[in-house]
């Protein structure tokens, strides 16, 4: 299949582009380059352009004849979407639209849209799933939601067919270190670990609220490996071969890891105690978000591989070592 992939530069986007081209698809990443990196291309072609101009749209789309849209292009940070909501809305909704809408001047009718569990905000329950009310509590979390419901709409109306796929804690890096978690400023729990043990100057980790009811005090997080998350998008592209119509699925392993555990893993991974700072903790933070994911498992016969925080943490510790962008 011919795959654009919107984003591919980034994090996620690129180690989607790398499985893609190992199973033989033939794949267009199309990057502003905001926030992504050249030198994470590595496979397939880069084409430099934004999601949120026609005329660079027309340009991509008129170049190949695609099977298939990825879209990885979002802006992400929740303490700045509640600060700059402006930002998210132009280029998380207004993006997602102009491309949507080339999709329909171009005749491609396969979508499929990284979203996040922020669309669930405070959770009822420890296991989340599907079903869970859609009640966003920033920016973010609202902007990726709206973009959930209008690829339900363009279902109903176009026929575009899609499947929005709820990540909840991205982590780890492809294990040959070719590609990693390379974000400026870095808001993640482990890379800014890692990064705290690789001598990088000033940066010594941080560590918000210890008075949260869980059994160590901190707040707990499913985390999924990213080859993970990209193995979900390939068996969602098989999805849409036989299910028309818009669908949602959880991604995650079903198991949350404490702050505290994943530290004292990634300890283990390291070989030696990592120092921390303990702050209040931040506004909005729920207690405890784990996906409950049995939706996707049976439906879209996906299985994460990486399903212990050491196994995930090692592979991103062999990237901060040495990393390539």
């Amino acid at each position: 299949m011919r795959i654009l992939v919107c984003g591919g530069a980034g994090y996620i986007g690129s180690h989607m582009v790398k499985q893609l081209v190992e199973r033989g698809h033939e794949v267009c990443v199309l990057d502003n380059l905001s926030t992504g990196h050249r030198e994470a291309v590595q496979w397939g072609r880069l084409e430099i352009g934004d999601i949120r101009s026609a005329e660079d749209l027309d340009r991509v789309f008129s170049s190949d004849r695609f099977d298939a849209v990825m879209h990885f292009s979002a802006r992400s940070l929740v303490g700045e979407s509640v600060a700059k909501p402006a930002e998210y809305y132009d280029n998380n909704v207004f993006g997602s639209w102009q491309l949507l809408e080339a999709m329909r001047r171009h005749q491609v009718q396969s979508f499929i849209f990284s979203s996040t569990a922020a669309v669930y905000g405070l959770p009822d329950q420890d296991l989340i799933n599907e079903k869970h009310p859609l009640r966003p509590i920033n920016a973010y979390g609202r902007t990726k939601l709206a973009v959930e419901q209008m690829l339900e709409d363009y279902g109903l109306a176009y026929g575009i067919d899609s499947v929005a796929l709820r990540y909840f804690n991205a982590a780890g890096a492809d294990p040959d270190a070719s590609i990693g978690e390379a974000h400026e400023p870095e808001t993640h729990l482990i890379p800014n670990i890692l990064k705290s043990m690789t001598g990088a100057s000033g940066h010594r980790l941080k560590v918000f609220g210890n008075d949260y009811p869980t059994p160590d005090g901190t707040c707990i997080r499913d985390y999924i490996h990213v080859n993970d998350l990209a193995s979900a998008h390939l068996r969602a592209l098989e999805y849409l071969r036989d299910h028309r119509g818009s669908y949602a699925f959880n991604l995650g392993i079903g198991r949350g890891f404490s702050v505290l555990e994943v530290i004292e893993a990634a300890a283990a991974v390291v070989g030696r105690p990592i120092p921390y700072d303990l702050l209040e903790r931040r506004a909005g933070d729920p207690s405890m978000l784990v996906a409950d994911n049995a939706a996707a498992l049976k439906k879209l016969h996906w299985k994460p591989v990486y399903t212990e925080i050491g196994d995930i943490i090692r592979t991103a510790w062999q990237w901060h070592q040495s990393p390539r962008f």
